[in-house]
Formats: structure tokens, sequence, C-alpha cells
């Protein structure tokens, strides 16, 4: 809008906020029996209203307490979710958003079958808090809250949450919130969350036979980098801008480090 760019991120966050005022208006005016119909509930799926798939992450609890904690939920999802849709990617990251929207309520749909009960759902929490855990898992290092590392961040709230839910025997947010977790940290995984999982590939390579070793002659030739360093690296920016940083090969990375470190020496 204007100088100023609107991800994909920033527009869900206006939804989410758009919505929770109307559920609020819909409560004052006596209509809250209008907001049932957009809660996730098993058998009403199973009868044809699949929108409660899509729907039941954008009601919001109208009441005081539950709206100081959906303020914070959305200034969590700005500001982690737009730092996860740069690295993926806006294709990537909306893609990421639809499973972790659909998937955790087809396993409460299953679990529901299997267990021939009626399972109801709504909020957003579990699945904004998996849009934090994408971000900790591609950046598990960076200090905030007090200098407090982001994995320890996360595994305190996430305690703090399996707690809860265990003391109140609420296994079915346990369920959404650990499924909406474990597909967060797999589709970053598999998109390449680069060196910051590297114990991971640490750890698939101890089982790999080893490869032999052969002596390469050292080569005398010296590449020689283009006087232009904005030409030489215009194309792995465009790269990013497309596809996020996780879509840069090893070669590309090292090239931007150095055309980097070129610019600043000239500073």
């Amino acid at each position: 809008m204007g100088r100023y760019p609107v991800d994909v991120t920033a527009m869900l966050v206006g939804v989410h906020v758009v919505c929770a005022i109307l559920t609020a208006f819909l409560f004052a005016i006596g209509h809250a029996g209008v907001v049932d119909y957009a809660t996730f509930e098993s058998a009403a799926v199973l009868h044809g209203q699949v929108w409660r798939l899509f729907t039941y992450a954008f009601i919001h609890q109208p009441s005081g307490g539950a709206l100081l904690l959906f303020a914070i939920e959305m200034y969590m999802l700005f500001f982690f979710g737009r730092e996860v849709e740069r690295f993926l990617g806006r294709r990537a990251y909306i893609w990421l958003y639809l499973l972790l929207l659909i998937v955790p309520v087809l396993i409460l749909e299953a679990w529901g079958l299997l267990h021939q009960t009626r399972t109801g759902f709504f909020g957003s929490a579990a699945l904004h808090f998996a849009v934090f855990a994408a971000f900790v898992t591609i950046y598990p290092n960076v200090q905030f809250f007090l200098r407090i590392p982001a994995k320890w961040v996360f595994l305190i709230f996430a305690a703090i949450a399996t707690l809860s839910g265990l003391a109140a025997h609420d296994w079915q947010d346990l369920l959404v919130l650990w499924d909406s977790i474990a597909l967060a940290f797999i589709f970053i995984e598999l998109r390449g969350a680069g060196p910051e999982l590297a114990w991971i590939n640490d750890f698939k390579a101890r089982f790999r036979p080893k490869p032999k070793l052969y002596v390469v002659q050292k080569s005398t030739t010296r590449a020689v980098e283009p006087d232009d360093v904005y030409a030489s690296i215009d194309p792995i920016l465009d790269k990013i801008s497309k596809s996020g940083m996780g879509s840069l090969t090893e070669t590309e990375r090292k090239i931007l480090d150095r055309a980097r470190n070129r610019l600043l020496k000239k500073d």
C-alpha cells in the first residue's frame, strides 16, 4: 500500500482481526448462535458442512481475557510469520498455513470416527503457535524476551500448554497442538532450513558409508570475480524474492556472502 509492501502474513492478521470484531458484534446483538455454524464439529462435517474445516480458525471468543490473548497471538503471527514467509517464499508459506489449518481438524475428524464420539474445535491459537514453531525450526538461536534463545522460549510455552492440557484432561487440544507443531517442523525440514538444522544431516551422515578419499592436485588458477558486484548477485536476489532464502544452493550462498564482504570493504 503506497511504498509499504503488504505480505500474506499482514493480510492474515487483518482477516483475523476483522473476524474477531464481527464475532464480538454478533455476541453484542444477541446472535451468538450464528457463530456456531462456523466452528468445527465432526458430525456436521460428515453431513456436508465442509466449510467448517476452514472457518473454525477465524472464530475468536469475545471475552476480555480471550481478546487480550488474541492480541498477543496476532502480534506473534505478524512478527514471526513474516520471517517464515521471507524464508520460504510466498507460495510455500501459503501451503504451510493451509496445511496447519486443515490437517489438525482432519485428524480430529478421524479421532471422532475411531472413538465414535463428536469432536468440536474453534480458534487459531494452536495454528499460530505452529507458525512460531516453524520460525524456531529455522532460527533456533535467535535471542529475544530477555535475550533467551528462541528454542528455549518455544519449549517453555509448549510445556505450559501441554501441562495445562494434561491437568484438564483436554486430549483434543493436546492432539491439535502437537499435530500442528510436528507438521510445521516437518514442513520446514523438508523445505531445507539451512545450516541451523545441520545436526540432522550430521546424524544421518553417521549411518552412511564413508566415501573413499582421493588425492586431487590443487588448482593454481584463481576465479576472477566480476567487477560489477551488483550484476553478479542480481539473479540470486531475484531467486530470493520469488522462492525465499531456503531455495538457495550452497554455491549461491557463498557468492552472496562474498559479494557482501566486497561491498563492506568498499564502504
